[in-house]
């Protein structure tokens, strides 16, 4: 995130932010999908010479590893045992399947470089990826033709470009079913976000949810972006959502990178204000983060956290976990909780609706690029929607135009894992969709 400016400690009232221009938000979040049938061949084809035969199904996979930031080793490990499985079973229409991975190192060069080595190998497709970096991995991608599906919907690219073919609502959905959740269940609640321009953007998202359930707006705690210790932004948040007595208030932290650094802080000063939930949602928060920082007793236990699929138990996961037990069951890079490896999971099912549909014809980047374009619909066995992607989608009017499925779910961390949280989000239990919600957001 750009534009910082000084950090303000106390929360602002909703009725005196500055209406700044309101654009989709994405961080987090990532996307999954279920084959159809473990039995039945899945896989991919080359790209720009790929064609009917046996010639192997070449795609990529990337995400930051070994970096001091986020890192995602799943996905490229999920990737690596999916292919590894469908190979296995005898491939895609008899064609290999062939994974190649790329390291992104959490930089703008290292996204390019990526993206430029999918144009130099001809693959047919990015599938299933991490990157903070749209703006530099997107236009090679472009140039060369070559679709993105099912990026973890990290940033605002990947809801506006027209080669992006989201799996998830990323943040948007996150958010406003995050304040449609607590709606009903908390006093005051505070959103601590960063002090930058694209922070500026999430207060309306989370609003948005909040109105929804006939709740007042959050108050806005900003916070600088880069911070290594939020004591103060802690103290002044806590005393902010405990203002009412009454009700228990909520504290939502959306600092991406950085919430596990304010959870910290939190908990350190929490004790004065024993009456407080956490909040959050994916992007800011996962199953790899909340192993990192401790587990059940880390800073997340209890905290409620909005997701894109069912959680982890749910039996709908049982033909990914039959992948992952088969082709990598010694992999301890790949959690079957992480969101990370779940979308890639739902990348490469899209992807292999896309192959089976286009038959024995000619494999290329164009080729499944048209046949996503032309009304495609995959289903995901009920861990998300039907997937299908317009030019437009509904939410085009609000700036989320490639935002096709906006389904979030409700989850709570116990015993320092991610499940279900058993209450509703909003109207529906379990899992709810965000389009009225945003479609009503108030976007200048």
């Amino acid at each position: 995130m750009t534009g910082r400016r000084r950090t303000r400690t106390t929360p602002v009232p909703a009725s005196s932010r500055s209406s700044r221009p309101v654009r989709a938000t994405v961080l987090a979040a990532c996307a999954v999908a279920l084959c159809a049938s473990l039995t039945a061949a899945c896989g991919l084809v080359p790209g720009a010479t790929g064609g009917s035969g046996d010639a192997p199904v070449t795609v990529m996979t990337w995400a930051p590893q070994d970096t001091d930031a986020t890192n995602k080793p799943g996905m490229p490990a999920m990737a690596l045992a999916y292919a590894k499985w469908v190979n296995a079973h005898g491939g895609i229409n008899g064609r290999e399947l062939k994974v190649l991975t790329c390291n992104d190192h959490n930089d703008s060069v290292g996204a390019a470089k990526c993206a430029k080595r999918a144009a130099a190998e001809n693959v047919v497709a990015v599938v299933g990826s991490y990157s903070q970096f749209g703006d530099s991995f997107l236009a090679p991608l472009e140039g060369a033709g070559i679709p993105y599906i099912g990026g973890y919907g990290v940033t605002n690219d990947e809801f506006t470009g027209t080669m992006s073919y989201p799996v998830n609502g990323g943040q948007p959905a996150l958010l406003a079913g995050l304040g449609r959740a607590l709606a009903a269940g908390c006093g005051n609640v505070v959103l601590v976000r960063p002090d930058s321009i694209a922070g500026d953007q999430l207060p309306a998202l989370l609003d948005s949810g909040l109105r929804a359930g006939g709740h007042a707006d959050a108050g806005d705690q900003l916070a600088a972006e880069d911070a290594t210790e939020y004591g103060d932004q802690a103290e002044q948040a806590l005393r902010h959502a405990t203002a009412d007595p009454a009700r228990e208030g909520c504290v939502v932290p959306a600092l991406g990178d950085r919430t596990d650094t304010f959870m910290d802080s939190f908990r350190r000063v929490r004790a004065n204000h024993p009456d407080v939930r956490t909040a959050t949602v994916l992007g800011s928060v996962d199953q790899t983060v909340i192993n990192a920082t401790g587990g059940a007793s880390g800073p997340y236990e209890g905290a409620y956290v909005t997701g894109w699929y069912p959680a982890a138990s749910d039996p709908r996961w049982a033909p990914m976990r039959k992948v992952i037990s088969e082709a990598a069951f010694d992999d301890d890079r790949i959690d079957p909780a992480d969101a990370g490896v779940q979308t890639t999971w739902i990348a490469y099912t899209v992807l292999r609706a896309v192959l089976e549909k286009i038959g024995d014809g000619e494999v290329s980047a164009d080729a499944v690029r048209r046949t996503l374009n032309d009304g495609l619909r995959v289903s995901t066995g009920g861990l998300t929607p039907t997937l299908s992607w317009p030019y437009a989608g509904r939410l085009a009017a609000v700036g989320f135009p490639r935002l096709v499925n906006a389904d979030v779910t409700l989850q709570v961390v116990r015993g320092g894992r991610l499940v279900a949280a058993g209450q509703r989000v909003g109207d529906k239990k379990g899992v709810a969709d965000m389009t009225p919600v945003l479609a009503r957001a108030e976007v200048p």
